[in-house]
């Protein structure tokens, strides 16, 4: 784990921004709740965590049985909003472990979290936008509605932890096992699949940095 930068300069409250690598999800789930006590508490500054996962799915509290691999695959089951999604390599995920100013506004943090990565896939020439009945970052055009980051969140004691996955390059593959996020009649893309050519992670971390520590910044105590 590797403590990239403290936000400063960049009109943001202080965020510790960690870089952790490739990480299991369960160790991932432990240190956001320590990370969770610790902010509580005021004994660890707002943190947000970039990471990778080794292939994973997770079970959000509202996904259905149905929903699920039918092949015995496992599945974790988490205490985020949200339903059934999947985590591999090639797909950033954030997870902000912030202290939000009004502790009730989960809406308005995932608003602006959708913002921000809106933001970043249209500097990269992807014309992403939000759907208004669905959370997350969607791509709508001739060819159907495919979902490119997801999002899925918790608070406790007024802090927040999950987050955001974003598909970079990751291997498509593995959402035709699930149902993503419990949505049937949309797909799932990921930048490399939308630009027609390879898109690194290392390419697209200092815009989505700077991006999401504004949209935190925005709502965070």
């Amino acid at each position: 784990m590797t403590l990239v930068s403290e936000v400063t300069g960049l009109a943001t409250a202080d965020i510790s921004v960690v870089n952790c690598g490739v990480m299991d999800y369960q160790r991932a789930w432990d240190l956001q709740k320590s990370t969770l006590e610790s902010v509580v508490t005021s004994q660890t500054p707002n943190t947000l965590f970039f990471l990778e996962h080794a292939s994973v799915y997770t079970a959000g509290r509202m996904t259905k049985i149905h929903e699920r691999p039918i092949d015995g695959t496992q599945v974790i089951d988490v205490d985020r909003g949200g339903k059934i999604t999947w985590h591999g390599l090639g797909q950033i995920v954030g997870y902000p472990i912030i202290k939000l100013k009004n502790r009730n506004d989960v809406v308005g943090l995932v608003r602006e979290i959708e913002n921000a990565l809106i933001d970043l896939c249209q500097n990269f020439g992807i014309n992403a936008e939000r759907f208004c009945e669905r959370s997350g970052v969607w791509i709508r055009d001739e060819r159907g509605d495919r979902k490119i980051a997801a999002i899925g969140l918790r608070v406790a004691k007024g802090v927040t932890m999950h987050g955001f996955a974003l598909n970079v390059n990751p291997d498509l593959s593995a959402y035709s096992r699930i149902i993503p996020c419990g949505i049937s009649d949309a797909g799932v893309t990921s930048m490399t699949e939308e630009l027609g050519r390879e898109i690194t992670i290392s390419q697209i971390m200092p815009d989505l940095e700077v991006m999401i520590l504004q949209a935190l910044s925005k709502v965070c105590a």
